[in-house]
This record gives C-alpha cells, structure tokens and sequence, in this order.
C-alpha cells in the first residue's frame, strides 16, 4: 500500500483583478499574501481559479461602471466571485447588476475577504504546508515596492468620498512601517513608493507617536519617516530610491526637500494641487495659498536643483469660470511643474460638489482640458530637451530581445519618473547583462515632450 501521509493535498486557488490607484493594489498583495499563508495558491488566469477576488474602485462613477464591468467579466469566465474594495460600501449596486457574486466586502477589510474565501472555497491544508515560509505576495516587479504609511484622509474636499469609502486617517506605527521598508529592501526592491491618502498628515491622529526604532526614538511624522527611510542600503550599500506621494503641501514639507539634496531620499515629489484659482480652491474646500506655493517651488529648487514635482489638476469644476482656467493656466506657466495630469470633473455619488451651482458644459471641459495639456506638454517638451547631454541614474524595468542585428534596446525610469504614471527612459544598444532594476548612468540623447532616450555610459 503506498505511503501518503507526506502527500500534500491540491491547492486551491484564488484568482485576483486589482483596480484602481497603487494602495488598493497593496491591499490586494496584503489579501493573497494572508490567503498563501492559509495554503491556498493563486491562479494567473480565470479558468483555473476555484474562485475570483475583484478588487474595486469606486473614486469615481466611471471607475464603478469599470468595477462592475470586471464583476461580470469574472462571473463570465469562472461563475465563483467575491468583491472587495472601495465599491464595496456598495454592496445593493454591486448585487443588483450581478446578484451572481458570492460575498461583498469594503475596503481594507482583510478579516472579512479571507473568511469569504474560505467559505466560497475552503483551503485544503496538508500537515506541512504551515511548516514552510512563505514571502509574500508581490503584485509589482521585484525591484520596486509601494509601501503604504496609512489609511484614510481627514479631509473633506468637495469632489470626494474617499473618506466615505476608506475612513478617517488612520496612521501605522512608525516602527511597523520602517519594518517593512527594511524587509522589501533586504528582499531585493531598489524603490520605495510611499503611498498614503496624504502621506504630509502621517502621524497627525496618533499625535506622531514615537516608537523605539534602531535604539532610538522616532515619530510617527513625516520628517521622520522620510529621514529614516534614507538610512536604508540595499545588499550592495547603496541608498534605494525613495519616492514621496500624495504629498500635501504643509510648511513641514520644506524639511525633506534638504534630505532630497542630499541624496537621502528621490528627488521628487508628487503634490494633489488640484487647481490654482483661489474661487475654485474654495469652492472644492481645499487651501487656497497658491502663489505661496510658487514662492516655496522656487526655494525647493534653489535647495535641490535635480528635484521634479508632479501634479494633478480638476477640469470643468462646478463654477469654474474662463477667467479661473486662464489663472490656472497662467499659474502652470510660472510654476513649470515637471509632469502634470489631468481630470475632467465628473460627479460622484455622495460627494458634496454634486449640488454646487453652474455645472461646466462637457464640451468646455474638453476645449479646457485639451489647452492645459497643450500647454503642459510644452513645459515638459523644453524640461526634457533641457536634459540632452547629460548623463542621469536610470533604473531598469523591462530588457528587450535581441533585434536582427543584435541590438538590444531596455526600458526604465529616471528619478523624475514614477512608474506607471510619468515617463520612460528608452535605452539602445545594452549588454546582454543587464537585468530589471538595475541603476545604470545613462548619457541623455533625445527627448520629446514625455520620454527620454539614450545609451549606458
């Protein structure tokens, strides 16, 4: 008779579509990684799943009509599905247009995800599976990482519902955080992105709780985060990149700008300014300090040259005159903002600016948006061309196959360049050696309003 008591029993194995912005993408890796611990496997595609997590958004009313889209795409192709997520608050939506789903869960709520799972597909554990470490769960390459500081916002911007979906800001302890930065690091990331609904307010409603950290105290305040996160190495003494997001811009900011100069942390910074016109500004309840903000972009610069400031900016809000846009445009012009997004307003359910007064007409919106991009792909086409014939530190994200000559070309990011949201840097002619994360010098050959181009030196 054969022996199976060492025989491990078949995996089940969960399915996983993320939506959405970077911290939902970390609470889908926080989720699986729970899920593997319990013995389950993840499965790459719908068919071999015994069941699927779909991971909302619901920011806007598109990103719903997206979530919804992916519910029945999952019901579609495997029958078996549970949601989670920011749309999960609304759980009667979700069930009137798929009332096929098996569980409904919010955001950031673990606890509730993985006892789903287990009642929808219930883990089928062997005697050893528990004995075996296991790291966890990446949904992003191995060289760069997003490390989440907190949950929620305290603010009540008129556009939004963020804390309607996510809650009150809700800070992690310093000490944790550091833990894990220092883990990802150890494991091989050569990028840390720092995520938060507002990465400034860290701390505020733990009134920055200081931890014991390395044998000394450090508090749960950005400064102090963003100072520790520089004394990191990776395995081959070097400083990873660290990239700050979301970032308001509170007097405290100035103090990182220093640690930036200094080669501690990436020299960029991601800052939600939303607008310009102190009308707009007040109508969508967020600070109207604008041409301090001007003021303190030159005095950055002066302190750290190198550093790139992104943005992103509403289009079309309710009230939004011509005369508004016209300063916001004109605001662009002097602040010269190195990469900038841009949203047309779209109503929310719930959100407080549904009820303001003069609504923008659709086709205003998109005469406006298409002048700011215009105007902003200006700035970045002569910021770009500035950087001809320089050489800048590059890190790898994808190495291509060899062409009919032998060539091979690579794709990666300067330190201006967040993944996934700004530009790339396109390499020609790299060693068969190089490999994804790899900082390498890259001597700046040609630009045009977005991306790079250039050869190792």
């Amino acid at each position: 008779m054969t022996d199976t008591s060492t025989i491990l029993p078949d995996q089940k194995k969960v399915g996983m579509v993320s939506l959405g912005c970077p911290k939902a993408l970390v609470d889908s890796e926080r989720i699986l990684t729970r899920l593997r611990a319990d013995g389950y496997a993840m499965s790459p595609d719908y068919a071999g799943a015994d069941v699927v997590l779909v991971n909302t958004c619901g920011f806007l009313d598109s990103a719903k009509e997206e979530s919804l889209a992916a519910i029945g795409e999952a019901i579609a192709e495997n029958g078996r599905v549970i949601v989670t997520g920011c749309m999960g608050d609304e759980a009667e939506a979700i069930r009137a247009a798929h009332p096929q789903v098996l569980a409904v869960t919010g955001a950031h709520q673990y606890e509730d995800v993985v006892e789903a799972v287990h009642e929808a597909a219930p883990p089928s554990q062997g005697p050893y599976i528990d004995l075996i470490p296991q790291p966890d769960v990446k949904l992003t390459p191995r060289h760069y990482s997003y490390l989440k500081i907190s949950e929620g916002c305290n603010h009540s911007c008129a556009f939004c519902i963020i804390p309607d979906l996510r809650g009150k800001l809700a800070s992690r302890r310093i000490d944790a955080v550091l833990r894990e930065a220092e883990k990802l690091v150890a494991a091989g990331t050569k990028e840390l992105l720092v995520i938060s609904q507002d990465t400034s307010a860290y701390g505020v409603d733990t009134r920055h709780e200081a931890k014991t950290w390395k044998g000394r105290e450090v508090r749960a305040h950005m400064t102090d985060l963003a100072r520790e996160l520089g004394q990191l190495r990776t395995s081959d003494g070097q400083t990873p990149w660290t990239r700050l997001h979301y970032v308001y811009p509170y007097p405290h900011v100035d103090a990182v700008i220093p640690l930036m100069a200094e080669g501690l942390l990436t020299p960029y910074l991601d800052i939600p300014f939303q607008h310009a016109s102190p009308a707009v500004l007040k109508s969508m309840k967020r600070p109207a300090n604008e041409a301090k903000v001007l003021e303190r972009l030159k005095r950055w610069r002066e302190i750290c040259p190198e550093i790139a400031v992104r943005s992103s900016f509403v289009i079309g809000f309710p009230g939004e005159t011509e005369d508004d846009f016209k300063y916001l445009i004109d605001w662009l012009e002097e602040a010269q903002l190195d990469r900038v997004g841009a949203f047309r307003f779209e109503p929310v359910e719930g959100a407080q600016a549904n009820t303001l007064p003069d609504p923008v007409p659709e086709e205003i919106k998109e005469e406006r948006y298409a002048r700011l991009m215009e105007v902003t792909a200006r700035i970045s086409a002569a910021k770009l061309a500035a950087k001809v014939g320089k050489t800048l530190p590059v890190i790898i994200d994808d190495v291509g196959e060899a062409d009919e000559d032998g060539d091979i070309g690579a794709t990666g990011r300067s330190q201006a360049d967040a993944p996934e949201i700004d530009g790339n840097v396109f390499l020609r002619n790299v060693p068969s050696t190089l490999a994804a994360g790899d900082i390498v010098n890259v001597e700046v050959e040609d630009a045009d309003a977005h991306d790079l181009f250039g050869v190792i030196q």
